[in-house]
């Protein structure tokens, strides 16, 4: 994950991701207006070629909620809840992790795999899961751990 400030400009993220599909490895990287945004970006790139259906996908709301616990302040749980949609309905997912970005990307990926289910898609290389094999780039993991 890349973010990046020019003057007063918007920032700029980037956001990398390796994607194995059946026998096939797609690395990408996308651009967004942040690194949420910027990684949603990036897996949908990366899959689209494999799964067309994503092109209709959007993101629709994205909230983060931090959650009550032991821990506190900037060290906190947080619940990420994203409601996407296409032309024909919206659905919500959410991901929860210590890392704001790693919650983001659960919940992300749980939104492309809900898309693909409802679509009727079966998983190219026979997987159970539909992105069961996506797997962050290693440098942007150690990044955000």
């Amino acid at each position: 994950m890349i973010d990046e400030h020019r003057g007063v400009l918007m920032p700029m993220s980037e956001a990398t991701v390796k994607v194995k599909v059946g026998d096939h490895i797609e690395h990408t990287a996308a651009t967004g207006n942040g690194p949420v945004n910027a990684l949603d970006n990036s897996l949908r790139r990366a899959l689209q070629r494999f799964y067309p259906s994503l092109a209709e996908m959007r993101l629709v709301d994205y909230k983060v909620r931090v959650i009550t616990s032991n821990l506190s302040g900037t060290a906190s749980l947080v619940r990420v809840l994203i409601c996407s949609g296409d032309r024909r309905a919206q659905w919500g997912t959410v991901g929860v992790s210590a890392n704001i970005v790693e919650a983001s990307w659960r919940a992300l990926v749980d939104s492309v795999e809900y898309k693909l289910a409802r679509d009727g898609v079966v998983p190219i290389g026979g997987g159970e899961d539909i992105v069961s094999e996506v797997s962050i780039a290693d440098e942007w993991k150690e990044a955000i751990r």
